[in-house]
């Protein structure tokens, strides 16, 4: 079967990845893995591994990248509609494993997926290992900083906790460790979210800005970017611009969506040694 295109509501069969069963600390899930160079990590939004989340994937495999996509939540593969995708997010928010409405303290999961970074870099080599979080897992990628491998961390719409709009979710003394490090290995983490988002907001980025200072890298792309007809859970769920390099992004030159992915693939290539890895157009 060939991989759907996120413009059709056809479930994704995801059949050009590999379906990896991982276990690491104790605890199993099943992994997506394509491609050849250096390791990326790519966690899924909520409600999951939908088309616009493995088509970001695909682009990450086809800029010269080997892509771990772990399934954290939902169906993967299918399509985003209303209800099934409010009935994920419901069980995510009460999971002790992503802890969605806990300021100052960090998801049990991110354990798991520093581990998969370990791992990652073991496989695949290179100077290290690249990582972006969006939404439910838009600060995981932050948290992972904490593995030694993990050296180009993307935050996009970090979205949690979803109890305070101005928190971080992460352990004041991990949040330090995470800082120390970034600033000892000269290292950045990039962070994109839309004007008008209402569960990445403004004043989550200003705490980030505050706890990293130049190593915060903020790009906020206007509402007006965003694309007008996403899949029906992020119309009717989340209600405003949010995904930026997903169910948002518009595919078309010269758009404020596609360039972030652009720069996504390129902060990759640089801190990975694919200087010559060229963007998907």
């Amino acid at each position: 079967m060939r991989p759907s295109t996120p413009d059709s509501t056809a479930d994704d069969p995801l059949d050009d990845f590999a379906r990896r069963p991982l276990t690491l600390n104790d605890a199993m899930r099943t992994v997506y893995v394509a491609g050849h160079g250096p390791a990326v990590i790519v966690m899924a939004e909520m409600p999951g591994i939908s088309p616009h989340v493995a088509r970001f994937a695909r682009w990450v495999r086809d800029a010269g990248f080997t892509v771990y996509m772990p399934s954290l939540f939902g169906r993967d593969g299918a399509y985003p509609r209303t209800e099934e995708g409010r009935a994920i997010m419901q069980r995510a928010c009460v999971s002790a494993e992503f802890r969605a409405f806990a300021a100052n303290e960090s998801s049990p999961v991110t354990q798991w997926l520093r581990a998969l970074a370990r791992l990652a870099h073991e496989e695949c080599g290179g100077p290290g290992v690249g990582a972006i979080g969006m939404c439910f897992t838009g600060n995981f990628a932050l948290s992972m900083m904490l593995e030694s491998a993990m050296l180009a961390p993307v935050m996009c719409q970090p979205s949690l906790p979803l109890s305070d709009a101005g928190a971080i979710q992460l352990a004041p003394d991990e949040l330090a460790a995470v800082k120390e490090r970034l600033e000892r290995d000269d290292l950045t983490v990039l962070a994109y979210r839309f004007e008008g988002d209402r569960f990445c907001t403004a004043q989550r980025f200003q705490a980030y800005t505050a706890a990293l200072g130049k190593r915060f890298v903020p790009r906020v792309l206007p509402t007006s970017a965003a694309n007008p007809t996403p899949p029906p859970f992020f119309a009717e769920v989340v209600g405003c611009a949010h995904s930026v390099v997903t169910a948002h992004l518009i595919d078309a030159e010269g758009e404020p969506t596609r360039a972030a992915r652009d720069e996504i693939l390129a902060f990759f290539a640089q801190r990975l040694g694919r200087e010559g890895a060229q963007s998907t157009a």
